[in-house]
C-alpha cells in the first residue's frame, strides 16, 4: 500500500510538473527565421538592394527608342501698324487661332557613354546583390552573439542564485553553530560579507539577463520567454575543419560577399572612367520626325503645312573648357580608391578570419581545461566540507571552494558560448551557406531544461 502511495505521489508530482513545464523553447534555428523576416535592418538592406536593382533598366531604357509627341493651340490677337500709299496712318486687326502638333521618334546609334553606363549598372547590381548578401550573413552573426549572449546572462544569473542559496545555508549553519557553542563569530561575519556581495552580483546578473532578453526580442519581433540551451553532454567541441588557417583564408577572399561587394564597387569606377572619357568622343543619332503647323507666323495665316523628314543628327565636341579632362582625373581617383579599398578589405578580413580560427582552436582547448577545472573545484570542495565536518577546515575554506567551483563553472559556459559565436563568425567570413551555419549551431542546444 504504502508503494503504491508513492507511485501514485510521483505520477501527480509528474503530471504538475508537465502542466507547469514553459512553452516550448526558442531555438537558433527559429530566432534566425523570425529575425530574417522581422528585423527592421535586414528588411531595410533588402528594399536597398530592389531599388539598386533598378539601375539596369534605367540604363538599358537609355539606348532605345525615344518616342515624343507635342502639340500646341494658341489664339492670337494680331494688331498691325503702318502707312499707306499717300502717308496716311493705317492700323488692321486680326484674330486667328495657330496650332503645331510635333511627334519624333530619336535612336542612339552611337553614344559610348551610355553604353558604359550600361555597364556601370551591371556592376552596381552585382555590387548591391553582395552587400544583401553580406547582410544576410551579419544577420546570421548578430542573431547567433545576441542569442549566445542571452543564454550565457541567463546561466550566470542561475550560478549567482545557487551560490546565493549555498551561502545562505552557511550563514544559517554558522549562526546555529555559534548558538550551539561550537562555531565562532568570525564565520558568520564571513558568511554575511560573502552573501551580501552575492546580492549585488544578482543585481547585475539580472540587469544583464534583461537586456539580453530584450535584445532578442527585438531582433525577432516576439517576446523571448525560454530558450533551448546548450546540452552540455552532446556538445563536443571540434577542430575547424580544414585544419590550416590558410585555407580558410583562402575560402575567405574566393566567397566572402563582402569581397565581392568591393570588386564591384571597382569595377564600376572603372565604367565611370570610361563615362568621364567618352566626353571626347562624338555622338550619333538616328531621328525620325512628322509634324503639323497651322498659321504659325503672321505671314502664314489660315494656311497648314506637314513635313516628314528621316535623317541622322551628329554631335562632335569641340573644346569645353578642360571640363572633360577634370572629370577623367577625378574618375581614375575615384578608381584607385576603390582599389585601395578593396586591399584593406582584403587584408582586414585575413586578420579577422586568423582571430576567429584561434578562438575556435583555442575553445577546444580552454572547454577542455575548464571541465578538468569544474571537476578539480567540485572534489575540493566536497573535501573542504568533509574537512570543515571533521575540525580540520574552516567555513571560510568551505566559502573559498564554493566560490572557486562557481567561477569555473561560470568561465566554463563563457568558453561553450565564445567558441560558438567564434565558430559562426569563422563560416560567416568564409561564406558558408547561411543555413547551414544555423543548423550546424542549432544542433548543439536542446530543449531539455537545465538539471
Amino acid at each position: 500500500m504504502q508503494h503504491r502511495t508513492i507511485a501514485l505521489a510521483a505520477a501527480a508530482l509528474s503530471l504538475l510538473a508537465l502542466c507547469a513545464a514553459p512553452a516550448h523553447a526558442l531555438d537558433l534555428q527559429q530566432a534566425w527565421d523570425a529575425a530574417n523576416s522581422g528585423d527592421a535592418t535586414i528588411r531595410a538592406a533588402r528594399a536597398a538592394t530592389d531599388a539598386a536593382r533598378e539601375r539596369l533598366p534605367q540604363a538599358r531604357a537609355q539606348l532605345r527608342p525615344n518616342v515624343s509627341f507635342s502639340a500646341g493651340r494658341n489664339y492670337n490677337d494680331l494688331t498691325s501698324e503702318g502707312r499707306g500709299a499717300l502717308g496716311q496712318p493705317v492700323k488692321s486687326e486680326m484674330h486667328y487661332y495657330s496650332g503645331n502638333q510635333v511627334l519624333q521618334v530619336r535612336q542612339p546609334l552611337y553614344r559610348p557613354y551610355l553604353t558604359a553606363q550600361v555597364r556601370q549598372a551591371e556592376a552596381q547590381v552585382a555590387g548591391a546583390e553582395a552587400e544583401l548578401a553580406t547582410d544576410e550573413q551579419t544577420l546570421v552573426v548578430r542573431v547567433g552573439e545576441a542569442y549566445f549572449e542571452a543564454l550565457l546572462s541567463r546561466e550566470q544569473l542561475a550560478l549567482v542564485l545557487a551560490q546565493k542559496q549555498s551561502y545562505g545555508t552557511q550563514l544559517d549553519a554558522a549562526r546555529k553553530a555559534l548558538a550551539a557553542g561550537t562555531g565562532t563569530r568570525t564565520d558568520i561575519d564571513d558568511a554575511q560579507a560573502r552573501l551580501d556581495l552575492t546580492v549585488a552580483q544578482e543585481l547585475e546578473a539580472r540587469q544583464n539577463e534583461d537586456y539580453t532578453r530584450r535584445r532578442l526580442e527585438v531582433m525577432t519581433g516576439q517576446p523571448v520567454d525560454e530558450l533551448a540551451r546548450v546540452d552540455a553532454e552532446r556538445f563536443v567541441p571540434q577542430q575547424p575543419a580544414p585544419a590550416l588557417v590558410d585555407d580558410w583564408i583562402a575560402r575567405a577572399e574566393d566567397a566572402s560577399p563582402q569581397l565581392r561587394a568591393l570588386r564591384a564597387q571597382v569595377e564600376a569606377a572603372r565604367q565611370e572612367v570610361a563615362k568621364a572619357r567618352t566626353g571626347h568622343l562624338p555622338t550619333l543619332d538616328a531621328v525620325a520626325q512628322w509634324s503639323r503647323t497651322s498659321s504659325d507666323s503672321v505671314t502664314s495665316v489660315n494656311q497648314r503645312y506637314e513635313n516628314k523628314s528621316i535623317g541622322l543628327q551628329l554631335q562632335v565636341p569641340l573644346y569645353a573648357g578642360g571640363y572633360v579632362n577634370s572629370t577623367v582625373r577625378q574618375a581614375l581617383a575615384q578608381q584607385t580608391r576603390a582599389q585601395e579599398q578593396l586591399e584593406a578589405a582584403r587584408l582586414d578580413l585575413s586578420v579577422r578570419v586568423h582571430r576567429e580560427f584561434r578562438g575556435m582552436t583555442e575553445g577546444v582547448l580552454r572547454i577542455a581545461a575548464l571541465q578538468q577545472a569544474v571537476r578539480s573545484a567540485e572534489q575540493a570542495l566536497l573535501s573542504s566540507r568533509k574537512s570543515q565536518e571533521a575540525g580540520v577546515r574552516t567555513l571560510l575554506d568551505v566559502l573559498n571552494a564554493e566560490q572557486q567551483r562557481i567561477l569555473a563553472l561560470r568561465d566554463l559556459a563563457q568558453a561553450r558560448y565564445l567558441y560558438l559565436a567564434s565558430r559562426l563568425r569563422l563560416q560567416s567570413l568564409a561564406g558558408d551557406e547561411r543555413q547551414a551555419i544555423v543548423a550546424q549551431a542549432n544542433a548543439a542546444l536542446t530543449q531539455s531544461p537545465p538539471r
